[in-house]
Order: C-alpha cells, then structure tokens, then sequence
C-alpha cells in the first residue's frame, strides 16, 4: 500500500529539477500520484476501508494545491508535470 524506497528514489531522480532535488513541486507531486495510485488500487479490494479513503481525498487535495501552486508559478512545468503523469487537468 505504501511506496517503496526504490520507487520513490526512481520518481525523485525522474522528475528532480537538478542533482540533489527532493523538494520541488514536481518532485512531490509525482511522489503524491504513485502514492494515491497505489491507495486506489487498495480500495478496489477493500471497499468499506474508510479510513483509508479519508487519507485519499486529503493527498489528492494536497496534489491539487500543489498543482495548482505550480500553475500559478510556472504555467509550462505546470504543462509538463501533468502531461508525463498523465493527470487529466
């Protein structure tokens, strides 16, 4: 259910800004969808987890600000970031 610290190593190093970047919107971001994908496929199987569900909408309205910080900041990485996860808006 969790990210494991390979993969979050790999999204660090595939979407970091430079060297060393673990902080950027773009970083977090995609940390955040691997985390709300794996979460989904968790609430597929176990449908009256609730608790759980509650911790999904609060990391898909912490993406959402993120997102929409990174809009306001740079409307081009704002592009980029949404087009390689593959996020609707």
């Amino acid at each position: 259910m969790s990210i494991t610290q390979e993969r979050k190593t790999q999204l660090v190093v595939e979407y970091a800004q430079s060297q060393g970047d673990t902080g950027s919107p773009e970083v977090q971001v995609a940390i955040l969808s691997e985390r709300i994908r794996n979460l989904t496929e968790h609430l597929k199987d176990h449908k009256k987890d609730f608790h759980s569900r509650r911790g999904l909408l609060i990391m898909v309205g912490q993406r959402r600000r993120m997102l929409d910080y990174l809009k306001a900041k740079d409307n081009a990485r704002y592009e980029s970031v949404i087009a390689r996860l593959g996020l609707r808006k």
